[in-house]
């Protein structure tokens, strides 16, 4: 709701103040009830050892996010799945102004590290996976389903501007990060890591278009 009400003043930018408003309620909501976000993925990293360990694991997560990709974006449409292969329009309405605009590829860079990479790490990942963990049963099918739930929102959330087939990419994406996310103890700092690193590789490349 926050996302569409905000879409009505600036449309670019709904997405990610409309999370980092959400994050700010959440971060207000937890404190009252005794929650932290060391809880939800944002774990201390004690030591050098347990900093280094962040590189092979994001490099983990990179092979399931190519994994994903190429499975919806390769096989799908060779499976009759045209849609798959279809851009939709919207990318290029909320982005294209970042080719060859320096201002805006900066500004972008600070979306992506904020909103991007931690905020919806934190909120899709850390947050939405933890508590939609302790709804579900106790086992691997509960994790499976907080996991599935959580991808679905995700790809939902980028409906808006990348259609059908954002979103079944980023639900993909969101199954993989997911996934990780536990196998890795609930530790978001390899998903942080890695999501920063793609966003920012990503825009660097719609900004070199228009160099």
């Amino acid at each position: 709701m926050s996302k569409y009400l905000l879409s009505l003043l600036f449309w670019r930018y709904a997405g990610p103040v409309s999370l980092l408003l959400t994050l700010g309620l959440l971060t207000l909501y937890m404190r009252a009830v005794g929650l932290r976000w060391s809880t939800m993925g944002l774990v201390p990293l004690k030591g050098w050892k347990a900093r280094l360990m962040v590189l092979p694991k994001a490099g983990l997560t990179l092979v399931a996010f190519a994994i994903v990709v190429a499975l919806t974006t390769i096989v799908g449409p060779a499976l009759g799945l045209a849609f798959l292969a279809e851009a939709s329009s919207g990318v290029d309405d909320r982005w294209g102004e970042v080719a060859g605009s320096l201002p805006h590829y900066l500004l972008w860079l600070g979306i992506v590290w904020t909103a991007a990479a931690f905020g919806e790490e934190m909120f899709f990942r850390g947050y939405l996976v933890t508590r939609l963990r302790l709804v579900f049963p106790d086992g691997w099918l509960g994790s499976v389903f907080a996991v599935a739930v959580s991808a679905l929102i995700f790809g939902y959330g980028h409906f808006y501007y990348q259609g059908w087939r954002g979103a079944v990419v980023t639900c993909g994406i969101g199954l993989a990060f997911g996934t990780m996310f536990l196998l890795f103890k609930r530790n978001l700092w390899p998903l942080i890591l890695l999501h920063g690193i793609i966003d920012t590789l990503t825009f660097t490349a719609i900004f070199m278009r228009g160099a």
